[in-house]
């Protein structure tokens, strides 16, 4: 038997394994996945601001803590994976797409322990943010506080 592929038997074979995708249906699945979250959160902020009389910051906010809180959860119940598989970037772009990506590799390598699983995985994603984040905020203060007393 010879075991030895062509080009040709092995070009087959990688287009018979590969997956076909449609992109317009994937297009579609991140628009209605990505706009029902979005419609989550505007039924959360329309709460917090027309019944409950948050102002726009404040209502902002809490939309913002209840749409990680949501995520959060969904991730724990092993959800939002099969969202994102269907929504694609529909489900990951949106600030429920980056809580998702730090609360998974967390629960993901609880065995390892507190500090050497949980606490050093939930920094893989959330650490560069993190940093650069502050480390944004504060030069961007620092030139605000030395315009201010100019």
């Amino acid at each position: 038997m010879n075991s030895k592929q062509t080009d040709e038997e092995y070009n087959k074979y990688v287009e018979a394994i590969t997956p076909k995708h449609n992109h317009v249906i994937n297009c579609f699945n991140a628009f209605w996945v990505g706009g029902f979250i979005c419609l989550i959160g505007q039924i959360i902020y329309n709460y917090f601001f027309n019944v409950l009389k948050f102002n726009e910051q404040d209502a902002g906010a809490y939309t913002s803590i209840c749409l990680i809180t949501l995520s959060v959860l969904l991730t724990g119940f092993n959800v939002y994976k099969k969202i994102a598989k269907v929504g694609g970037a529909g489900a990951l772009v949106p600030i429920t797409g980056f809580a998702n990506s730090v609360a998974a590799p967390t629960i993901e390598y609880q065995k390892e322990g507190e500090v050497f699983g949980k606490g050093v995985k939930v920094f893989t994603i959330a650490g560069p943010v993190i940093l650069f984040g502050i480390l944004t905020s504060f030069i961007l203060g620092l030139i605000y506080y030395v315009l201010h007393i100019i």
